[in-house]
């Protein structure tokens, strides 16, 4: 699973590996990716060859080898040039009232007072992790459990939000928004690369993602540092 900004650098390297056979620097990467400095390119690059999609190869300056593209990417994709940025939430998934699901919902009889849900992956209650962007598969949720508009569902992991009442293994629903008041429980996509679950604290002009957890610390950032993802509006456990 690749967050938006893995995903439109390795594109980037495999267009520019196309065209001339040399790869980018790290100031075209970050000019291309419009990042601020050279450390976001290293810990993308990093992740990327973590999780087998590039090679660096040793003792040549700028030497990077494409090992492999998404299974996701489609033929034709990579000729299409940049500006991926797939969102959080496919389609229209999750809507009230329930919209026809997009693949067989493997469940029990389908539920009139149930619609389905996309669970676009795990979430950290703890230390960030890579952003959510991938479907999976879907859960049948009670309408009753759901507000207005969009919604997905996340598998939490780690116990920063247990004071919540969240624990680890819980899959948590929540409402696609991208705004939120102080006190909300959100999905925060912090550096447009780590998403968390934390509550939301304003400070000023300052946003802080506190954890539910006196072992963690409260994080502070820029507002220009954190997107708002969706909100928390439910919480299913299975025992």
């Amino acid at each position: 699973m690749l967050t938006r900004k893995q995903h439109e650098l390795l594109m980037f390297i495999h267009e520019r590996l196309k065209e001339s056979g040399v790869p980018p620097s790290f100031d075209e990467m970050k000019e291309a990716l419009d990042l601020r400095s050279k450390s976001g390119i290293h810990r993308l690059i990093t992740a990327l060859e973590e999780r087998g999609f590039i090679r660096r190869l040793p003792h040549r300056a700028r030497a990077l080898e494409i090992v492999r593209l998404p299974e996701s990417v489609a033929p034709g994709l990579a000729a299409r040039g940049r500006g991926f940025a797939p969102s959080v939430i496919e389609g229209s998934l999750g809507k009230t009232p329930p919209p026809p699901p997009p693949e067989p919902v493997e469940t029990e009889a389908a539920n009139s007072n149930a619609v389905a849900v996309p669970v676009m992956g795990r979430i950290a209650a703890g230390t960030p992790i890579s952003a959510i962007q991938n479907h999976s598969h879907s859960i049948q949720v009670p309408v009753e459990l759901l507000s207005k508009g969009e919604h997905f569902a996340l598998e939490v992991r780690g116990d920063s939000m247990v004071d919540a009442g969240i624990l680890d293994g819980d899959t948590v629903l929540i409402r696609k928004t991208d705004a939120a008041d102080t006190g909300d429980i959100v999905v925060a996509l912090i550096d447009d690369e780590e998403a968390t679950l934390k509550r939301l604290r304003r400070k000023g002009a300052s946003i802080a993602l506190e954890a539910a957890n006196p072992a963690y610390e409260t994080r502070i950032f820029g507002p220009d540092r954190v997107a708002i993802q969706g909100r928390l509006v439910g919480l299913i456990r299975q025992y």
